[in-house]
């Protein structure tokens, strides 16, 4: 790997996934450059999963970095199946930062992790010189026990799977270009942040047959959709119309001249299962508030050596849709 680290390694496209890919070789690493794991014990197996969040500004509409930091990780444990049980907190903090504003972020975290039925067992706090950080960045892991019975991978989507969405795609990504205000718009848009934990839950009481979970973060649904299709090595086919997007996300959209397919989410999931179970699912899924929009946006349609994606449009035709590439969008999480 030649050259200089770009804002577009770190954007959640083809790049990121190109520069962690080299970085998991370089390491020797099992887990092929996953931000994932799942560790076999005696007991069962463990879920384990970490990340950083990084969010400008730190407080948008509906949610803010504090709230961000404990639902990413949790619904990254709830995506391998997992019930979602203890966090760690590493907080990097700039000189100079409002201590209210600190306190604030910090009854945020607690409030979220209440709410997700987590708890924060350990943690860190490191303060850097003014300039070393954009007021304060955060650093989540955390840990749950996989459901007896449930094997969810990427790898793991198949022919004839459906694909459900549980909710309005690009609301996150709107409220924190909106809360920019760079743009110098009026847009009532407001973050999805929510934890998932509910959602696999009511699907393993129903015994599921699941196949794949995934959250649509950094690079939206279309980016999340390629790295099923390269990973289970299948063509995946969504229907633009029944995709749902709210009309102020896409209002504001059409005037920045953005593609909602690409804006990120937190608090939405998709779900591969066979497609005789998909209307049961939808069904179980739309009982809860969390997924009461969930729907059917399209299917596996076949095998594919590379992994593709295709849009059927509104008006009937058949587009590409591939993974995000550099960086159109400014960092959302």
């Amino acid at each position: 790997m030649a050259g200089r680290i770009a804002l577009e390694h770190g954007a959640g496209g083809r790049l990121m996934h190109e520069l962690i890919g080299t970085i998991a070789g370089r390491l020797n690493s099992p887990s092929r450059g996953v931000d994932k794991a799942v560790l076999h014990t005696r007991t069962g197996r463990i879920a384990f999963t970490t990340d950083s969040f990084v969010m400008k500004p730190p407080v948008v509409n509906g949610c803010d970095i504090g709230m961000l930091s404990v639902n990413g990780t949790v619904n990254d444990l709830v995506t391998m199946g997992a019930k979602p049980e203890y966090l760690s907190l590493s907080l990097i903090i700039e000189e100079s930062l409002e201590s209210d504003f600190l306190m604030s972020i910090v009854e945020s975290i607690g409030k979220a992790a209440k709410n997700a039925g987590v708890k924060i067992v350990t943690g860190d706090v490191k303060v850097v010189e003014k300039g070393g950080c954009d007021k304060i960045f955060i650093n989540t892991s955390g840990v749950g026990r996989v459901y007896r019975g449930v094997n969810v991978s990427t790898t793991r989507a198949k022919p004839g799977d459906a694909v459900i969405l549980t909710g309005s795609i690009g609301d996150h990504g709107a409220a924190v270009l909106a809360a920019r205000g760079e743009f110098q718009l009026e847009a009532d848009v407001q973050s999805d942040c929510a934890p998932l934990t509910s959602i696999v839950e009511a699907l393993v009481r129903r015994k599921a047959p699941l196949h794949t979970l995934i959250d649509p973060t950094r690079g939206g649904l279309a980016t999340s959709l390629n790295e099923v299709a390269e990973s289970s090595r299948v063509s995946v086919e969504i229907r633009e119309e029944d995709i749902p997007v709210r009309d102020e996300v896409q209002g504001f959209c059409e005037v920045l001249g953005i593609e909602p397919l690409y804006l990120g989410c937190e608090g939405r999931l998709v779900i591969f299962v066979p497609q005789a179970y998909a209307e049961k699912a939808v069904r179980v899924l739309r009982r809860l508030k969390v997924s009461k929009d969930a729907c059917v946006i399209g299917r596996v349609v076949g095998r594919s050596r590379m992994g593709e994606v295709w849009l059927r449009t509104r008006a009937g035709g058949l587009r590409s849709l591939p993974m995000l590439h550099g960086i159109p969008l400014p960092r959302i999480c």
